[in-house]
């Protein structure tokens, strides 16, 4: 399976239809979005694609009305830390790892944001992956492949 990987967006709606039109492209099997939202428009716009979203809020995401919206995705949403499996992957989805390294250890990929630069590194055996981002001089994000458990970045 093929996972769009995005983080902070920053209500950069532009962007978000770039990579809804990429993901539609490719045939993504879903979108992971770190947070950073900002706003409800953005979250609407990636509901409203139909691919499988799984979302956590960030430090800027502070209208109700966006945790109310993607309250409705029921078990792929968390205000903090989405933990979920795909393919017989265990992923872990967060804003910031500030204060969840020890949450992390039975996974095999974590995403996260907050940084606005795209990284990939190992943290106690666990693939922790930055896709960079949307709303940035260099806005970037990646695509996760659940067969290889590998991650390729693009730049927009």
């Amino acid at each position: 399976m093929k996972i769009i990987i995005i983080s902070d967006s920053h209500g950069n709606i532009a962007n978000i239809k770039l990579i809804l039109g990429f993901a539609k492209k490719m045939k993504a099997d879903g979108i992971i979005h770190c947070g950073d939202w900002d706003n409800l428009k953005v979250v609407e716009e990636v509901l409203q694609s139909r691919i499988p979203l799984y979302a956590v809020l960030g430090n800027a995401d502070i209208d109700e009305s966006m945790a109310d919206s993607l309250q409705r995705i029921g078990k792929n949403f968390d205000r903090k830390f989405l933990e979920f499996e795909i393919s017989g992957r265990k992923i872990g989805v967060v804003h910031s790892i500030i204060n969840h390294k020890s949450s992390i250890l039975n996974l095999d990929v974590l995403f996260c944001g907050h940084r606005h630069f795209k990284s990939e590194k190992f943290v106690g055996g666990v693939k922790v992956v930055s896709p960079g981002a949307l709303h940035s001089v260099k806005p970037s994000f990646a695509v996760y492949d659940t067969d290889i458990n590998g991650v390729e970045f693009f730049d927009l």
